[in-house]
């Protein structure tokens, strides 16, 4: 728009600018519509207060602003008004939407004030908008659904179980964590542009902020003793102190986590002040959200209610356009055409005092109506343009974005409390603070991988523990511990001369579950080695897997972040051992892909339940778990996480799997292969995100197009590391959506061993996620992951080209001709030995994982394979099922 100079100009502005609708709420669904009391729009009355809405100013404002709406004659009277509304309605409704919402460019719409069975999706208003509709997260609503949720599945403790501290405790627990885990999905979902709390409503403004263990335990207390004692009753509202305070400081945690990692604040709005009956004057004081601002400061708070005097006590830059629109359509044209009107009058009385020129009240209108919204919810819309056909995930139909595995999500505040890497801040009481629960921490498990895949450890009791912290120290062992098979048979790699310092990394410190002792008694901690001097020792995979991490960071603006998929075989030991020496059998046998049939729901389906319980109360949410096609397989779908955290995230997830199968009499076991048929994987997903300003969409495929180049090939070689036993190779097969036989990538194929999902966006920063499916639950993952981002990262520095092309079809199914055209020339290894021999001619996997690694490794896998060689099949197979 050009230069504004003149007063009528200024009122064309401020009566037509395009108006970003700041906080809004759903339209009734169309039979609500038409049955809805209409005298509620203009009042929050219920019951006989509301027959004096009549006489009331806003009534009265709004049925003479009605009449223009709908073309009736200035005497008409309400019952007129009624009826041409009805007539309306049933004629053609979408015309009056259209009316009603002229002028709005979006809408931001607040959708947890009502049911989704009474009102219409939020994008549904996107018919009526000039772009699509956005949403704000109403945390209260989400904790309710919840409540409500663990309710129905039995897992509230009400009634008499409140007695019972530790369900309780466990309960709030679980809770919490799925609260974060929704945040965590809203923070990540492009269709959220911010969250909304009504703390004001329920418990006033005055939120207590402090320590992550004090905030928990306030919340626990008033959880069992204000909450569940009539939870059902007030239909699971969120109502009480503690709780509420939590909620609020929860999401503000992980907004402010959420943009330290990301350069990106969604924003959360409180309401505030008058306006409602159920407000407390006292408790409903803005400035008690001071402590709050001040202590999450990267967190834009803002304030639904305007007050008269906001013009002249603040800037215009911060004052935003909202409606309060909810249920009938008119709501909204009510409040855009009064509030342009206000909006109008005070901008040209300014003027005309001149306390203002025209330009600069054309400034604040444009600000005011549109750019301030735009600017704070990072909706980079342009004025008046039409954004119908931009792409956006897929909507389901109560308007959730779907397919977001390859979106940044901060990590949610702990179960665990993290701890600072001052180690004069660790004594024993705060150790002993690390779960918000009454069990007190006994002792913490220090665990490690070898190069064979064996998880090792050190337990340690808890003030032992905290003296290690407390004294910035770590373990030693011997350098030979690094160079034992299995069962502890020492090699020529084996040098008991010098020692090893094993580090325990806080940020991985979780809860053992077990059935056997409360949760909390136990934690388990992972580790990395240094050498003597304290460097990260060449020998230890974890630490290169993170060195690897820097690089993409620091030197090429990529933030990784990787999701595993487990899939384990549940066996069940015989009571008599076959003649052949098989000791295990199918848990149930009436299985298939995705069946849940009734011999499961008996046999497996508890364990499986209690499983994700358990992983949940310790802090790994399960995106999703399903029965896989192999018989008593299931797999587990973890979230994305930074490298190191997913695969300390596997490591723990696996171990917490195994332990609860254990306990039952059962094995888990990721063995490639268990018995005949469909094989047992572990397949993982990368996600290559730019950072903030490196969000360039032809460096985003550039970079990805370089390290799939590096992946590629050297694919026969990483094979060593992510298929690391003979057994391995026997998934290695044609048409059994195992990753296939050839080096080959392509776009949603599963019968190849790269698969590419999803789409790069410039705008956001978000890459390509792509799975690697040529790997399975029995190597190393620090190892493995560090294989394949270390050659991924050569690709990149050496700017390799992508010269395979995308393979569309299954290669079994193609001709020699069609795969050299697409650029699949080689076959990944059908044994060990092979993939062994491709490692050894291979300069950039052997570049990329230093020397002295390859080797030692080598050395091991030579030893461990003549130990294997002189057992039975039937003792190999069990064997490698009671350890992997």
């Amino acid at each position: 728009m050009t230069d504004i100079s003149s007063i009528s100009e200024l009122k064309e502005l401020i009566r037509s600018h395009p108006l970003v609708d700041n906080h809004a709420h759903n339209i009734l669904r169309s039979g609500q519509l038409k049955s809805a009391d209409f005298l509620t729009s203009t009042t929050e009355a219920t019951g006989d207060a509301l027959g004096d809405n009549h006489r009331s100013l806003a009534h009265i404002r709004a049925a003479r602003q009605l009449r223009s709406l709908y073309d009736l004659p200035p005497d008409a009277d309400w019952a007129t008004t009624l009826g041409k509304r009805t007539e309306l309605i049933e004629r053609d409704p979408k015309s009056l939407m259209r009316k009603c919402f002229a002028g709005t460019q979006t809408i931001l719409i607040d959708d947890g004030l009502d049911s989704g069975s009474n009102i219409e999706p939020y994008g549904w208003h996107d018919q009526f908008t000039l772009s699509p509709c956005k949403r704000i997260v109403r945390t209260e609503t989400v904790a309710a659904d919840i409540l409500s949720n663990l309710n129905q599945q039995g897992k509230l403790p009400v009634g008499v179980a409140i007695a019972d501290e530790e369900a309780c405790s466990l309960t709030w627990v679980t809770f919490i964590a799925e609260f974060e885990q929704a945040v965590l999905a809203s923070l990540g979902d492009p269709e959220v542009v911010g969250f909304k709390s009504v703390i004001c409503y329920r418990t006033g403004l005055d939120i207590q902020v402090g320590r992550d263990i004090e905030v928990s335990e306030a919340g626990l207390r008033s959880f069992r003793k204000h909450f569940l004692p009539d939870c059902n009753a007030r239909n699971f509202r969120v109502d009480a102190k503690g709780m509420n305070d939590a909620l609020v400081i929860s999401t503000c945690k992980l907004i402010a986590d959420f943009d330290k990692q990301k350069g990106t604040a969604k924003p959360i709005q409180f309401h505030t002040a008058l306006g409602d009956n159920d407000i407390s004057l006292l408790e409903s004081n803005p400035a008690y959200l001071q402590l709050l601002i001040d202590t999450y400061p990267s967190v834009p708070v803002g304030q639904e209610k305007i007050v008269r005097q906001a013009l002249e006590v603040t800037p215009t830059s911060k004052i935003l356009w909202s409606t309060d629109g909810h249920h009938f359509p008119k709501t909204y044209w009510l409040a855009n055409v009064q509030g342009r009107a206000a909006l109008e009058k005070v901008l040209l009385d300014y003027v005309e005092h001149e306390d203002l020129t025209v330009g600069q009240a054309a400034r604040a209108a444009k600000d005011i109506l549109f750019e301030n919204s735009n600017k704070l919810y990072g909706l980079n819309l342009k004025a008046g343009a039409e954004q119908k056909s931009v792409h956006l995930p897929e909507r389901s139909i109560d308007g959730n974005s779907r397919d977001l595995l390859a979106i940044a999500a901060p990590t949610p505040l702990p179960l665990v409390k993290e701890l600072s890497s001052d180690p004069s801040t660790h004594a024993t009481k705060h150790i002993s603070e690390l779960f918000a629960r009454d069990v007190e921490l006994e002792c913490v498990i220090v665990q490690w991988f070898d190069l064979l895949g064996t998880l090792r450890s050190r337990v340690m009791p808890v003030a032992a523990f905290d003296k290690l912290v407390q004294c910035a120290d770590k373990i030693g062992i011997s350098t030979g511990n690094l160079g034992t098979t299995q069962n502890d048979c020492m090699l020529t790699v084996c040098n008991p001369v010098g020692q090893i310092l094993v580090k325990p990394d806080l940020s991985s410190l979780r809860p053992l579950p077990s059935v056997s002792c409360p949760v909390g008694c136990i934690a388990t901690v992972m580790s990395g080695f240094d050498d003597e001097d304290g460097q990260p020792l060449a020998l230890c995979p974890r630490s290169r897997l993170q060195q690897y991490v820097g690089a993409y960071e620091e030197r090429h603006g990529m933030h990784l972040l990787v999701g595993f998929e487990i899939e384990v075989t549940f066996c069940r030991r015989r009571q008599h051992v076959e003649a052949n020496g098989d000791r295990f059998e199918p848990l149930d046998t009436n299985h298939a892909w995705g069946s849940l049939t009734g011999t499961q729901l008996i046999n497996t389906f508890p364990l499986m339940t209690s499983i994700a319980s358990a992983l949940q109360a310790i802090g790994i949410p399960l995106q999703q778990f399903h029965s896989e096609a192999g018989a008593r397989q299931y797999e587990f779908v973890l979230p994305p996480l930074p490298p190191v955290k997913a695969v300390d995230t596997l490591v723990q997830t696996k171990h917490c799997i195994q332990l609860l199968a254990a306990e039952r009499g059962l094995r888990a076991t990721c063995h490639p292969m268990p018995s005949p048929g469909i094989g047992t994987a572990a397949h993982a997903h990368i996600s290559m995100n730019a950072t903030a300003g490196e969000r360039s969409i032809g460096k985003l495929k550039s970079l990805e197009a370089s390290f799939l180049a590096g992946v590629l090939r050297s694919l026969r070689a990483l094979c060593a590391f992510t298929m690391p036993q003979p057994e391995s190779y026997w998934r290695v097969a044609e048409d059994s959506w195992t990753g296939e036989t050839w080096v080959a990538w392509g776009t949603q194929n599963r019968e190849i061993p790269v698969r590419k999902v999803g789409t790069t966006d410039g705008e956001t920063g978000r890459g390509s996620r792509w799975e690697v499916r040529c790997l399975d639950g029995m190597v190393n993952p620090y190892l493995a992951l560090s294989a394949v981002l270390g050659t991924g990262l050569a690709g990149i520095e050496a700017k390799l080209e992508l010269k395979m092309a995308d393979c569309s079809k299954n290669p079994a199914k193609l001709s020699n001709n069609e795969l050299q055209e697409l650029g699949a020339v080689d076959k990944l290894p059908r044994s060990l030995n092979e993939a062994f021999e491709a490692l050894t001619r291979d300069e950039l996997a052997r570049d990329a994982l230093g020397e002295e690694l390859i080797q030692h490794y080598l050395e091991l896998k030579k030893a461990e394979k003549s130990m294997l060689g002189e057992m039975s099949g039937t003792d190999r197979r069990v064997w490698l099922i009671e350890r992997y």
